[in-house]
């Protein structure tokens, strides 16, 4: 599996995370437990991983947890540079005290006595246990200090004044730990502790755009996060989870794709699943997939939405759709089963808004489970060709989701959406060292750097059966996408005869073909 480059800013209030796994403390008397140290260390490691700790206090290029990563707040707010978290005791934490460590988590109050901005979701963490805080300040502890000083906020006048924040606390923020529900199973009350408090989930699903009110209203009806929609997970049929089976989802969670569902995971939720779902134990996402498949249907959509687009074929567009999509999603939107994604239906096409849409169209897909990766087609597109086969798609195929996007808003996003695939980013890192080693074992990066198109279906045939006899147990993502990281970063860009987006788009799909249908090359 290849480590992609985040979209937007590396955030742990992405989407769903988790709590303690095989370690976790259960409803009730149990998460009272006393831990020896060493498993209160390996508890807090756990939680950090499942938190995605790193995530938010890791700068691009910087030691991990030493902070320094800008977190930009809404409108013209201004962005504020994550804190070291290490234990160095002059720039990190090394001087605070168990106290102090959980009045920041539970109150947002730091060791100065300061408020912290809500940003740092401790109006969620304030739900988690005195046990489980107390973990993840051991497992810091645990950490080779970092001499990091704190970059300089940028934040403007009056939100810059940190006494402001008491108003903001004493409207939105309240404390509290997490309270079991006695009417429901243990699996799902420990569900609703991870989703409610590390998961802190609703500090991108909740409908409410009020930074940091955890109490507020909209929980999980789906909200905007970096540009991205995070959908509803309410017991809603068609945006939230009401179609969904606690299995189906339980896959998604655990995997970024499930089957009998349409779409792959995208965005910022792309990170969270590979970072930390995907790390944890199958009973905590078991656990969080059970308590969100208790929640009523909360519906967000406009029932009575009229079609703008009833007369598809001449619809604004549908020209871009058929020159551009038509190829893969087909005429009618169906997709190719396991291989490329349906439309009709589609949660992210569905949303409430039309930003995943747009980022996707602008900075395509990495392959994921058997799914192919999908190109950056928007990067040889106007924006308002963006926008047009946006609301096409969210209102055809008996799709009916607002079609709300506009040229400005394509603008705004493609400015901000960075990937590989749009060539617009550093190309992606192998992440798993067996298929790393076994690429380095074949030369693939040789064998890739001077490729030109019309070589590549030969070249990737040739090169793939000594790479999965080298690597047998890699996924078909993990091939298509360590190849296609290792072909960005070896390739002559020069030498490709096509624009470098969609050369490594078709890399992509070439190397998927050839996974599913071997010997091609040679018919």
């Amino acid at each position: 599996m290849t480590r992609r480059k985040p979209v937007t800013r590396r955030r742990a209030v992405n989407a769903l995370l988790l709590g303690s796994g095989a370690l976790a403390l259960t409803a009730g008397a149990a998460w009272a437990q006393q831990a020896a140290p060493s498993d209160l260390v390996e508890k807090g490691r756990y939680l950090a991983t499942a938190g995605d700790c790193v995530a938010c206090h890791t700068a691009p290029g910087g030691k991990p947890y030493a902070g320094g990563l800008y977190i930009n707040f809404p409108g013209s707010i201004g962005k504020l540079a994550t804190p070291n978290i290490t234990p160095d005791k002059e720039t990190g934490i090394g001087n605070w005290s168990d106290d102090d460590f959980k009045r920041a988590m539970h109150q947002g109050i730091t060791k100065n006595g300061s408020y912290l901005y809500p940003a740092f979701p401790f109006p969620w963490y304030t739900r988690m246990t005195d046990e489980d805080v107390g973990a993840i300040k051991a497992y810091l502890f645990s950490l080779e200090p970092v001499n990091a000083p704190r970059k300089a906020a940028d934040i403007a006048f009056p939100f810059s004044i940190r006494d402001g924040l008491l108003a903001w606390r004493l409207a939105f923020f309240t404390e509290g730990r997490f309270k079991p529900d006695p009417k429901a199973s243990e699996e799902v009350n420990r569900g609703a502790y991870l989703v409610e408090g590390p998961g802190h989930c609703g500090a991108c699903h909740n409908g409410s755009k009020l930074v940091g009110a955890s109490q507020w209203s909209g929980y999980l009806e789906g909200g905007t996060i970096d540009g991205w929609y995070a959908p509803n997970l309410s017991g809603d049929d068609k945006e939230g989870l009401g179609l969904w089976s606690e299995d189906q989802l339980f896959t998604y969670l655990k995997t970024g794709a499930a089957p009998g569902r349409a779409g792959v995971v995208a965005g910022p939720m792309r990170q969270v699943i590979e970072e930390s779902l995907s790390k944890m134990t199958d009973g905590d996402v078991r656990a969080i997939a059970a308590y969100l498949k208790t929640l009523a249907p909360k519906p967000t959509y406009t029932p009575d939405v009229k079609s703008d687009f009833r007369q598809a074929a001449t619809a604004p567009g549908a020209d871009t759709y058929l020159n551009r999509c038509v190829a893969c999603h087909r005429p009618d939107g169906q997709g190719m089963p396991g291989a490329i994604p349906s439309l009709a239906g589609n949660g992210a096409v569905l949303a409430k808004g039309p930003e995943t849409v747009i980022r996707v169209i602008l900075g395509g897909l990495d392959a994921k489970g058997e799914y192919a990766a999908m190109p950056a087609v928007g990067v040889g597109m106007t924006d308002a060709e963006v926008a047009a086969v946006t609301n096409y798609v969210r209102q055809t195929f008996g799709n009916q989701a607002p079609p709300t996007a506009e040229p400005g808003q394509v603008a705004t996003l493609r400015a901000e959406t960075q990937t590989m695939l749009a060539g617009n980013a550093p190309c992606e890192t192998v992440a798993n060292p067996t298929l790393a080693e076994a690429l380095k074992q074949a030369d693939a990066a040789g064998q890739l750097k001077d490729v030109k198109a019309e070589q590549m279906l030969h070249r990737i045939a040739t090169l793939l059966p000594a790479v999965r006899q080298a690597a047998p147990q890699v996924s078909t993502a993990e091939l298509v996408n360590g190849l296609t990281a290792t072909y960005c970063q070896a390739a002559d860009r020069s030498a490709t005869g096509l624009d470098w987006p969609t050369t490594l788009g078709a890399f992509a799909g070439v190397v998927y073909g050839q996974i599913k249908t071997p010997n091609r090359a040679e018919k």
